[in-house]
């Protein structure tokens, strides 16, 4: 195989192949550079690809070996509930650099659904309730895990693949799904559903509210046992009072720490609805890239919101930065 078909042969798997990754790590950033080190390893090792197995199943080994690797000695990549209990709504806590945050996947890069791999990409396996439970697993344990309950493989492939045997291979998976059914939330089922033309216009009337710093709209809007986080903002809140507490505080243009105007964009992540925030500051005429919001919504309310500030998440979202 020569350069160039080799490289038409990878190109076809790189979507499904980001979000293999993406899964693995946890961060989207990582999982592009994790596809691009597959690649560069597949090219320098093809002559000893045999034909034993598909040329995607060959990319597959590469790339979880490749993340494997990766992930040696690194710490789990998280959420800011992960680490403390919920925080009252004056907190203010900084920034933390200092903590692998778990990062939202745009579903734009994501197989779509005409192509061939886009049946490897079962919207409840890249939800970030099912990314960020699986980030509680060992590596191998969550490898096993998605090699065999997402993608389907079998335990001796499973096995092969990671150069052991398939009692280890199944005595992992058992280990793994024991830990998941502990971490994922009890109706997470109910919301990996497609969105309904209900859930839009809850979607709708946020927007609408956040942009007019409406709190009392936006309360109508919240489930009472609503959750917000603001990775890398290490606070997080929990119940409507507590969410409206800290809106009103940062929509109070009196307030020390007010936010500034909002203006609201739609998109979608995870395979799920989504709005990214841009954000015009005192005295500015243009409004910032802020905030991408990603929403769980269940029996017509908001029940969660994981808002990732991060604007350098904007490009890969097909976004601007900036908009007047």
């Amino acid at each position: 195989m020569d350069e160039v078909a080799f490289t038409q042969a990878a190109e076809r798997h790189r979507r499904e192949l980001r979000v293999h990754c993406y899964r693995m790590l946890g961060s989207f950033d990582d999982a592009e550079d994790l596809v691009q080190e597959t690649f560069l390893r597949a090219w320098k090792g093809i002559n000893g690809f045999e034909g034993r197995s598909t040329f995607r199943a060959w990319l597959y080994r590469i790339a979880t070996n490749a993340c494997l690797d990766a992930l040696d000695g690194r710490a789990r990549r998280v959420l800011p509930n992960d680490l403390a209990p919920p925080s009252t709504p004056d907190a203010g806590e900084p920034v933390r650099t200092d903590i692998p945050w778990l990062q939202p996947f745009p579903d734009l890069a994501a197989p779509r659904e005409s192509q061939p791999d886009a049946q490897f990409v079962a919207k409840e396996t890249i939800e970030l309730a099912f990314l960020a439970a699986i980030q509680y697993l060992p590596p191998r344990q969550r490898a096993v895990l998605i090699l065999r309950d997402v993608l389907g493989w079998s335990a001796k492939q499973t096995a092969d693949l990671l150069d052991g045997t398939v009692a280890s291979a199944n005595s992992a998976l058992q280990r793994a799904r024991s830990t998941l059914k502990e971490r994922l939330p009890e109706r997470r089922l109910d919301w990996s559903a497609e969105p309904t033309e209900q859930d839009m216009a809850v979607l709708r009337r946020y927007m609408t509210a956040v942009e007019r710093a409406d709190v009392a709209a936006v309360s109508e809007l919240l489930a009472e046992d609503v959750r917000t986080t603001m990775p890398p903002y290490p606070m997080w809140f929990e119940g409507r009072e507590a969410v409206i507490g800290a809106l009103a505080a940062g929509w109070d243009t009196t307030a020390p720490h007010y936010v500034g105007k909002l203006r609201m964009v739609p998109t979608r992540a995870n395979g799920q609805l989504a709005v990214a925030a841009y954000v015009q500051l005192p005295g500015e005429t243009a409004y910032q890239a802020f905030a991408i919001g990603v929403l769980v919504i269940s029996d017509g309310h908001i029940a969660e919101i994981t808002a990732f500030h991060d604007p350098g998440l904007f490009p890969a979202f097909g976004l601007d930065t900036e908009l007047r």
